[in-house]
């Protein structure tokens, strides 16, 4: 049995009276890492973000193209200032329930988010302030900017709308937090059928989305989390399993396309992995540290052997081409030169306790955290190897002292301009989350980005993150291990993905169609 495709509620109905019976097509995908919350003024990472792209639409949206695209906005125009952009609503926009999007529930969703202050909202820092959005009429939105913000146009796919009457009448005492970590205030495709936070969650397409399906739409998206690869190959073997996640072995991505259903799918991504240095404790509060590090790191290794990726000499990802400072050479493997680095440093002549933090049961970083132990071994550090659940390491991320000296993570713009690398990992404003786990806290580097984010001069911009660049390879925040090559086992009747330059809006489903 194709558990892919399975039997409309109607369908014993029609086949009694002699009709073909509509079929229903669900998408089973594993997931390493929890949901972590679903509220729009909360999410943060790649599964808050997979989840909120389909239960939500925004104003506007992304392509595979890093463009913005219209969504619950037709159409906008910007001020000659760049100070003011007002957006049209369209006229058919309308929430799950069947009410209309309107202007005012905008108003509201700004207001919220910057009440809230969390996930989404540092985007805004300086830039949006409590009354800078108004309602010119039912359909017509104004956002009033406090000062000129370069990339405004492509952090506005991160608001996602919500109903305001429906959270308004749900606001209990914490501004709605309590309904909606469990509930969906809308107007996305999909609508939540069930989530157990720590096992799975399921979508159901909502069949009167405003914007409509193409052929063969995917009716219901059910995410299992596992990051055991013996669970993923045993799905796939079942027929469960329509897609893996992006984080699985090469082991596992070849047995599945050997069973014969299943294709690999893989594109260059924009999407970075760093090991991140906390600069505010021992030992990697050195530079030399930092610089040593970077040098003990097997890079080859790592992006041929044990994840495939690209190269990634600077924090900026290559494919922000304008913008990237090519004259920055590659990271090189050299203990030699480590070895140099570590004599240099306040920690020299003795061993040097460290601990390596990775994602618990993701077997590549674990192999990766291995690679490293056993060439910092050799310059004398003592690791301790710290596995954590992806909840307990965006917890630990909340303070200086709890961030591990080291930890692997992939981040990727959260909106398609290279502000969105540079404020949220390395902005003093940014600090206290998974992102910015550096703790860099640099006056020079905060008023690079800040210079930067004021100017709509573009050849300007270039030239002040090409220096950006510089400065922070000099200084060595993070080791730059690669950019991510997404890859995914996907089954063969299955199409439409395409890797977009805004964090995890790849997976908006309504972008897939069922073939077979």
């Amino acid at each position: 049995m194709n558990k892919h495709r399975l039997l409309a509620a109607g369908a014993l109905s029609a086949l009694m009276l002699g009709v073909a019976p509509a079929m229903a097509v669900t998408v089973t995908m594993n997931t390493v890492q929890i949901f972590g919350t679903i509220d729009p003024a909360k999410i943060s990472d790649y599964t808050d973000y997979m989840a909120a792209v389909n239960l939500y639409d925004g104003l506007v949206t992304v392509d595979g193209d890093g463009n913005i695209i219209p969504e619950l906005a037709e159409s906008w125009t910007v001020s000659p200032d760049a100070r003011e952009v007002t957006y049209k609503l369209r006229d058919d926009a309308k929430f799950a329930d069947g009410s209309p999007v309107e202007a005012s529930d905008v108003v509201y969703t700004v207001e919220r988010l910057l009440r809230i202050n969390q996930g989404p909202a540092n985007l805004f820092a300086d830039v949006l302030a409590p009354g800078s959005v108004t309602a010119v009429d039912p359909k017509t939105v104004k956002f009033s900017l406090s000062k000129t913000f370069a990339p405004f146009l492509t952090t506005v796919p991160a608001i996602m709308i919500l109903n305001a009457d429906v959270v308004k009448a749900n606001e209990g005492a914490d501004d709605g937090q309590t309904y909606l970590s469990t509930n969906v205030a809308g107007a996305g495709a999909y609508g939540l059928k069930s989530w157990d936070r720590g096992s799975q969650m399921t979508i159901t397409r909502n069949p009167d989305y405003y914007k409509g399906f193409g052929p063969g739409p995917i009716d219901e998206v059910h995410w299992i989390i596992t990051n055991d690869e013996a669970t993923v190959r045993s799905l796939a073997a079942s027929g469960e399993l329509t897609m893996t996640s992006q984080f699985q072995s090469p082991e596992t991505y070849k047995a599945l396309v050997d069973m014969g259903r299943f294709e690999l799918v893989g594109q260059d991504t924009s999407t970075a992995f760093y090991l991140k240095l906390n600069t505010k404790v021992a030992p990697t509060d050195d530079v030399h540290i930092r610089r040593a590090l970077a040098l003990a790191t097997d890079y080859a290794t790592i992006r041929e052997v044990i994840l495939p990726g690209g190269v990634l000499s600077t924090p900026l990802p290559k494919a922000f081409a304008a913008f990237h400072a090519d004259d920055i050479p590659a990271p090189v493997y050299d203990l030699e030169a480590a070895k140099a680095e570590v004599a240099q440093s306040k920690y020299a002549g003795a061993p040097i306790p460290i601990t390596l933090g990775y994602v618990a049961g993701t077997k590549f970083e674990e192999e990766i955290s291995l690679l490293m132990q056993a060439n910092l071994e050799q310059l004398g550090f003592v690791v301790t190897q710290q596995a954590d659940p992806w909840n307990v390491i965006t917890e630990k991320a909340a303070k200086v002292e709890t961030s591990p000296a080291v930890n692997q993570i992939f981040y990727g713009p959260t909106y398609p301009s290279p502000d969105s690398m540079f404020f949220t990992q390395y902005h003093s404003k940014a600090a206290g989350t998974w992102t910015s786990m550096e703790w860099l806290a640099d006056p020079e580097v905060d008023a690079m980005i800040d210079e930067a984010r004021g100017t709509g001069d573009t050849a300007k911009q270039a030239e002040i993150y090409k220096a950006l660049q510089r400065k922070l390879v000099e200084i060595q925040p993070d080791v730059f291990l690669l950019t991510q090559t997404v890859q995914h086992a996907m089954d063969k009747c299955l199409t439409g993905f395409k890797a977009v330059p805004m964090q995890s809006f790849d997976y908006d489903f309504t972008r897939y169609s069922w073939k077979c």
